[in-house]
């Protein structure tokens, strides 16, 4: 394992300990209604104040890395995310909730341009799927174990108890800010990459990018939103219903890595086709089944539709290779927290109609990601191999 392997897998760490904090808020949401009064447009106005902050000011954090060369130590976002998120089991002025949920989500917004820009970095073209897939696969396990972390020491000592959970967060703020050098003071040099045309990087191609990565979004956490609930119809408990879909998502983990991998040797643009045109047939395959046929496809449809998620964020880096502080806050900031809005639409749907109808549009707005994913002007690879003359 080489220095920079080492150097990324670190990242990758502190990302699963700054992603922990991430889903609490929605998984505390019944007690903030149950033991502080909150309405339900009150509790989730906290949820949509710390969204809205992560996802807008993700890309403008990464505008200031990649022109100015500003950027906050990844041990301070990562301190932010622990002490914001933890301190409101303690608080009681519902003011001083949304300014902990606004700051809490100010140290996300910081922590992802930077520290993916520092993967970016360390990253050749050859490698750049698969590296890119540990870093981000750190925070998909810290979005999945989070919830139960926070379940555990509420469970056992109610809403204060959330103060516990800044304790992992403070142990990582230390060991960061003990290993890690202070961030560059002028724009990082990116002289050694190119576009994958050779030319300039322009905007089009990327907002491309972006809106069909949040119709991905859309699908993934209107599947995490709403299948426990069908699951539950389908006979089982809540908690294995739950389970299951984190199983979904682990399933997802490990097709990060595997995307990421066969992307470097056949194609970024390729394998995100193929992905995400497999989880379509195999979401309704999920639907029209039962038993453990039906749970077997669930977590084949994770392995596929998740794994391509860090090979597009590959991509937008070789799109944008001057400016990947930029692209790493659109990527995992606007079209994540865009395609979280669309969770809402699935729910009307479900509401209008049946939590089934709804659950039959999710693979929709795959199929017109794919569309806007084949717009992209991103260079073929396996397909150029095979249309290229012989000599």
């Amino acid at each position: 394992m080489t220095s920079n392997t080492k150097s990324v897998w670190g990242l990758s760490t502190a990302h699963l300990v700054t992603d922990i904090y991430s889903p609490v808020l929605p998984a505390i949401m019944p007690l903030l209604i149950a033991q502080e009064g909150y309405t339900y447009f009150l509790a989730g106005l906290i949820i949509t104040v710390y969204n809205l902050t992560s996802s807008f000011m993700q890309p403008v954090v990464g505008w200031a890395y990649d022109t100015r060369g500003i950027a906050v130590h990844v041990s301070i976002s990562v301190l932010m995310s622990a002490v914001f998120i933890s301190i409101i089991g303690v608080v009681t002025d519902y003011t001083l909730v949304l300014v902990c949920a606004g700051l809490a989500a100010l140290g996300h917004a910081f922590f992802h341009p930077s520290a993916l820009g520092t993967v970016s970095r360390l990253t050749q073209d050859a490698s750049r799927g698969r590296i890119t897939s540990y870093f981000v696969v750190g925070g998909n396990l810290g979005f999945a174990i989070g919830p139960i972390c926070a379940g555990v020491v509420v469970g056992f000592f109610g809403l204060p108890g959330l103060v516990f959970l800044a304790v992992p967060g403070i142990i990582m703020a230390v060991v960061l800010r003990t290993v890690l050098p202070p961030p560059p003071s002028r724009p990082p040099k990116v002289s050694a990459l190119k576009t994958p045309a050779g030319g300039k990087a322009s905007l089009r191609p990327v907002a491309v990018l972006v809106a069909a990565s949040a119709l991905r979004a859309w699908a993934i956490f209107a599947s995490v939103a709403y299948l426990p609930t069908f699951l539950t119809t389908r006979g089982f408990d809540l908690v294995t219903a739950n389970l299951l879909v984190s199983g979904m998502l682990l399933a997802g983990v490990i097709g990060q890595v595997v995307g990421g991998t066969i992307s470097d040797r056949y194609g970024r643009k390729e394998y995100t086709l193929v992905g995400l045109v497999a989880a379509i047939p195999l979401f309704y395959l999920f639907l029209a089944t039962d038993g453990i046929l039906s749970l077997a496809v669930l977590m084949i449809f994770g392995f596929t539709l998740w794994s391509t998620f860090s090979v597009t964020v590959a991509m937008g880096h070789e799109l944008m290779p001057r400016s990947v502080g930029l692209i790493s806050g659109l990527m995992l900031g606007l079209a994540v927290g865009a395609g979280g809005m669309g969770v809402a639409a699935t729910g009307y749907i479900a509401d209008a109609f049946t939590l089934n109808v709804g659950l039959f549009t999710i693979p929709l707005p795959v199929i017109a990601a794919v569309l806007l994913f084949l717009a992209v002007p991103y260079p073929w690879k396996m397909l150029r191999r095979i249309t290229r003359p012989a000599p």
